[in-house]
């Protein structure tokens, strides 16, 4: 008020010295009043919404906490996250909330009352992410670049709207990175011995632990879930054994065998920054297979295992004795589709059609042992492999060996927590385009992955460090 006054004061007194003409000061007066009057209704207005996350940069499998705040008292939000993938497709959630007595929206204590999820679910921005309205079919989430991260932009819209309501109203907006790569990792491309693989080392001289990690058949090198590990302390090398242009083609047979995976794993237990007598196998899939066979068959000493969501055994016939596969597309019989003509592999690892053969000797197991169970898993038989797995354990006196966790609403893709889940993507174009059934609810799964990554930790440190 004391430079207004001040203002209108100096008016004056320029009127009088006639240096502003008598006939302008009415109208002058009368803007300044009106200026004055909207300076006093904004000095009573709240202050702009703001919406914060912490930490902004984080690691994938890290919760972030967001809150919106300076928002009227009891008024309905809208929190929307979007992304683009590395092929350019859009990802987005988004959350109805109401905001409290003093204006405040926070997800680590609200619960969501529509949208891409419901209830308390402090990262469901993240794990509800799913195409964007209008995308490509059959869109599945996958990181390649473990060097840059994924970048969220996260705004909070006025009302329960869904952002696809071009008249939402963008009241406030933040961006957050989410990382594999902890600070420090180091990335080495691997092409020895004849393995293909990429390993990963934490900050630092070591020596560390180590883990080799194995996926399944839908080939490549999978990088994320070992960089996650390195993160957090453990050397890992990833693997691939499929579908990789340095491997012996064609690239949809597997054309390596056993003494490939056990080099993986000796190259792996060489480097003079691992721990040689420390060092576990994690498998998904047809991973759990080579797994299981590495452990049993091949004369190398794991410290543990963790299994996901795969079989005993193979129902593709062994070529020879190196191990080396047929084709897996050539051996349809145990296929089943659903009235989309989506497909199900499940039928295909039910332990009563595995090729006996090629059925791992589980009784010959030395080291601790996690399954991990989907149990809506539509791409693989892993209850009843489970069950086998624990039977068979029981029977050679080897029950303090295993350990099950099984998760009701979760599907074949347990992945690091607050991955995104996919229940059917595209498996493959050539010969024909071709969707693969995954499985998995939303929450139940994004539920199961947090709670098995963190007892997947738990298990490493037990077995790896102590």
């Amino acid at each position: 008020m004391l430079r207004t006054h001040m203002t209108v004061t100096t008016i004056r007194q320029l009127m009088e010295m006639k240096i502003i003409p008598c006939f302008s000061l009415h109208r002058k007066l009368a803007g300044l009043h009106h200026a004055v009057g909207a300076v006093r209704w904004r000095s009573s207005y709240r202050q702009p919404p703001v919406l914060i996350a912490a930490p902004a940069r984080a690691l994938i499998d890290e919760q972030i906490s967001i809150k919106g705040r300076f928002l009227p008292p009891h008024c309905p939000v809208t929190v929307h996250s979007q992304m683009h993938s590395e092929d350019g497709d859009l990802w987005e959630a988004f959350a109805h909330y109401n905001a409290d007595a003093d204006g405040t929206v926070s997800l680590t204590r609200d619960h969501s009352v529509g949208g891409s999820y419901s209830g308390c679910e402090p990262m469901g921005l993240f794990w509800g992410l799913q195409p964007a309205p209008g995308a490509r079919e059959g869109l599945r989430l996958r990181k390649k670049n473990v060097e840059t991260p994924y970048v969220v932009h996260v705004s909070l819209l006025e009302g329960h709207v869904s952002p696809s309501e071009e008249q939402s109203n963008e009241l406030a907006a933040v961006t957050t990175e989410r990382w594999y790569m902890a600070p420090g990792v180091r990335r080495i491309e691997i092409c020895q011995d004849g393995v293909v693989g990429t390993l990963f080392l934490p900050p630092g001289t070591g020596p560390f632990p180590g883990m080799l990690d194995l996926w399944g058949m839908g080939g490549g090198l999978v990088e994320y879930r070992s960089a996650l590990f390195a993160s957090r302390g453990y050397a890992s090398l990833s693997v691939a054994y499929i579908g990789h242009k340095e491997l012996p083609g064609p690239q949809n047979k597997i054309n390596v065998g056993d003494s490939y995976f056990k080099s993986a794993f000796h190259l792996l237990q060489d480097h003079h920054q691992v721990c040689a007598d420390r060092i576990g196998i994690i498998g998904l899939s047809f991973g759990v297979y080579l797994t299981l066979r590495l452990a049993t068959n091949i004369g190398v000493k794991p410290s543990c295992l963790i299994c996901i969501n795969g079989p005993v055994g193979s129902t593709i016939k062994l070529s020879d004795d190196d191990g080396r596969t047929e084709n897996f597309e050539g051996d349809q019989k145990y296929w089943m589709y659903d009235d989309q003509g989506h497909v199900s592999f499940r039928a295909v690892s039910l332990p009563a059609n595995l090729s006996p053969e090629s059925k791992v000797k589980i009784e010959n197991l030395t080291c601790p042992l996690m399954y991990i169970v989907g149990e809506d898993d539509l791409s693989s038989s892993s209850i009843e492999n489970a069950d086998l797995i624990e039977e068979t354990l029981r029977a050679a006196g080897k029950s303090q060996l295993f350990t099950r966790l099984s998760y009701p609403g979760a599907g074949h893709l347990i992945e690091p927590p607050y991955s995104p889940n996919s229940r059917a993507s595209l498996w493959s174009v050539k010969p024909k385009k071709l969707i693969t059934l995954w499985g998995g609810h939303l929450a139940p799964h994004a539920a199961a992955q947090e709670d098995a990554w963190k007892k997947i930790l738990d298990f490493m440190e037990n077995n790896l460090r102590q």
